[in-house]
């Protein structure tokens, strides 16, 4: 296994196969609720974008994606709407009296790991490595997580993500979570 840095257009194909296989749209009731789903769809141009300006992180094995955590930063605001709007969401909120939209912080535009993969300590592993990535270009680390998916809530608990409020998107109920990558130290936008 082996988890790095997006490098080759192979690689966001390879992500672009596991998020088809994982939408939640394309999953039954109880695989939803058994095995965790994505939401956003991408097209392969858009996951291009988000690599060309930060590549994400995947997990390999055999030449295969297994799993990926998206890197998604301000640069791209225009060209999604469900992440143009989780940015908007993060900038309303402080975070230990700081003003999020006021500093240099980094989104998950998407998590996952495949089928076979799950229940090893892949999510802890990628985010470690996005950590060790990005953590020197950013202060914080952000996403949210669907409340109907609670193996996604679980895994990003355990890797050190908290909850920093809640919203809704279509009738659904999201936690925003955030992970403190530089506790004693504020990275604010210049």
């Amino acid at each position: 296994m082996i988890i790095k840095r997006v490098s080759a257009r192979e690689e966001i194909l390879g992500i672009k196969k596991l998020q088809n296989e994982n939408l939640k749209s394309r999953l039954d009731i109880d695989e939803i609720e058994k095995e965790g789903f994505v939401t956003a769809e991408y097209t392969i141009e858009f996951l291009e974008l988000m690599h060309g300006i930060e590549p994400s992180i995947i997990a390999k094995e055999d030449d295969e994606v297994v799993g990926y955590a998206l890197v998604a930063t301000r640069s791209i605001i225009g060209q999604h709407a469900l992440l143009d709007d989780l940015f908007h969401q993060i900038d309303k909120h402080s975070f230990n009296n700081v003003k999020l939209k006021d500093t240099d912080y980094v989104v998950v535009g998407q998590l996952c790991v495949g089928k076979s993969h799950r229940g090893r300590g892949l999510v802890q592993k990628m985010y470690a490595f996005y950590k060790d990535e990005l953590s020197g270009k950013y202060a914080f680390c952000l996403t949210d997580v669907d409340e109907k998916n609670p193996r996604s809530v679980k895994a990003h608990l355990k890797s050190g993500f908290t909850i920093l409020d809640t919203l809704t998107y279509d009738g659904s109920k999201w936690y925003i979570v955030i992970w403190d990558w530089n506790s004693n130290e504020i990275t604010l936008n210049h």
